[in-house]
């Protein structure tokens, strides 16, 4: 039933701020055409991680545009930043070129995460342009209705027991320090990027078996919700199929397989993987979909 989702927008008072002057700056004349959809869906950035793909991800930013942009939880990884600083230049560039695109007049959403609790007690308030919450429902341009969830509610390590997904953050930490390094080999190389993280991820048995059973969770949840389908992150595995009644997606993740969720103006929604884009291994954006 519909009827059981009682998702109502919360609308607070927030202190209203001058924007920056940097804000307001032109995009230079370089940039190619953008591609335009309807909604956008991205997580797992991991600002503060030596991991993050920022160059990538401002390189998508800047080639898109969207009515509607979801930030599907972990865009800060509070649990790195707390162990130590890492905040380069770039990751400023991404935060900023966020609050730019809600400036210019894209809804954003920013469904936290797990790895950026601490932004949890802020759901309801909108800062910069960029409203928080802890869930949303979005609907789409076909009218189905999609749970937007960042994932980490499903998964049993980090609901009972989070000393231990702490000790798995640490050997994941080691597997993205090697995906650092071996593509700075490939970039040497003149090759394109490649995740050594989501080749192993996808061959490990255990850990296909552990995103199948929190596919199957995600999937169950948005039944129970009356939804006709769920769009998630956390497990940095990007995925669409159909699971019993409702359709589950995840928009992958920017450490490992940088990819995103799109939804273009008819309400199809499709998997961007933009490292095969910009390597060239995929057909360019569909030139109905450049403005």
């Amino acid at each position: 039933m519909r009827e059981s989702i009682g998702y109502q927008p919360v609308a607070i008072d927030t202190p209203q701020m001058s924007p920056p002057e940097w804000i307001f700056h032109p995009e230079p004349k370089s940039f190619r055409p953008k591609a335009k959809f309807r909604t956008i869906w991205i997580s797992d950035i991991h600002l503060g991680t030596k991991g993050c793909n920022a160059d990538l991800l401002l390189d998508f930013l800047h080639s898109v545009e969207c009515e509607t942009l979801y930030l599907v939880g972990d865009i800060i990884d509070g649990w790195r930043l707390k162990k130590g600083w890492y905040w380069p230049d770039s990751h400023n560039e991404v935060v900023r070129r966020i609050l730019k695109i809600a400036h210019k007049g894209t809804r954003v959403i920013f469904v936290v995460g797990n790895h950026d609790e601490m932004l949890r007690d802020y759901a309801g308030f909108s800062f910069g342009g960029i409203t928080l919450a802890r869930e949303a429902i979005h609907e789409t341009a076909d009218g189905r209705l999609l749970l937007i969830t960042h994932g980490d509610a499903f998964d049993g390590v980090v609901l009972y027991a989070r000393w231990l997904a702490f000790l798995g953050d640490q050997a994941y930490n080691l597997l993205l320090r090697a995906n650092v390094w071996i593509n700075f080999v490939r970039k040497r190389l003149n090759l394109p990027y490649w995740s050594l993280s989501s080749y192993l991820k996808r061959r490990v048995k255990n850990a296909v078996q552990y995103v199948c059973a929190f596919e199957d969770a995600v999937a169950r949840e948005a039944a129970e919700r009356g939804v006709d389908g769920v769009v998630c992150g956390h497990i940095h595995c990007a995925e669409i199929r159909r699971i019993g009644d409702v359709t589950y997606y995840n928009d992958g993740d920017w450490v490992e397989s940088c990819t995103a969720l799109t939804e273009a103006f008819d309400g199809t929604i499709q998997i961007l993987d933009w490292a095969e884009q910009r390597a060239g291994n995929k057909a360019n954006l569909s030139e109905s979909s450049i403005a």
